[in-house]
């Protein structure tokens, strides 16, 4: 699939039915910004309004992500964002592991094709889907097969818990270097 690019890529997401997430979706939600960033964004699933418009990071959680873009001081060729899943999960539920599994080979095509300098997970079940079996430090990067990977705070949980925001921007203080 990655020999083909990534525009073929994008058609067999938005043709996919390996998993029954497909049937509830109103449009795939394949990825936003950049194709050639510095940083690639990596969140869970798609919501309502992700769901509804085909655009990640649509909705609350959006915005909450475009302040802590600019807070990164990143311009809009610096970065891309997606999720691990490419259609909404019924009632807004986690995916589950086997939705995730076989959403996994377009990821994966996502980051060998864009080939991102570093790769930040958007909260918990973004990293069970990046490096499953592995525990991540929030803010603390690691190599993870051969690529840099930072976990932070996903924006919805910062919209929920507020004084996650400041320990949030610490944790962005202290890696600047990683996407600078």
């Amino acid at each position: 699939m990655v020999e083909a690019g990534y525009e073929t890529v994008a058609r067999e997401i938005i043709k996919c039915t390996r998993c029954p997430l497909h049937k509830s979706a109103i449009r795939r939600v394949i990825g936003k910004g950049s194709c050639n960033p510095k940083v690639f964004f990596i969140g869970e699933a798609p919501g309502k309004s992700e769901n509804e418009t085909g655009i990640p990071f649509y909705g609350r959680a959006g915005k909450e992500l475009d302040k802590m873009i600019e807070y990164m001081r990143l311009s809009e060729e610096d970065w891309m964002v997606t999720n691990t899943v490419k259609c909404h999960p019924p009632e807004n539920r986690k995916p589950r592991t086997n939705e995730i599994e076989c959403c996994k080979p377009f990821l994966l095509s996502q980051i060998i094709l864009l080939n991102p300098k570093i790769i930040i997970l958007l909260g918990n079940t973004a990293e069970k889907s990046f490096c499953p079996g592995r525990k991540l430090e929030w803010g603390v990067p690691v190599e993870h097969e051969g690529r840099m990977i930072l976990k932070l705070y996903h924006p919805a949980a910062l919209i929920y818990t507020s004084s996650k925001k400041e320990i949030q921007r610490a944790f962005i203080d202290k890696n600047r270097d990683l996407w600078s």
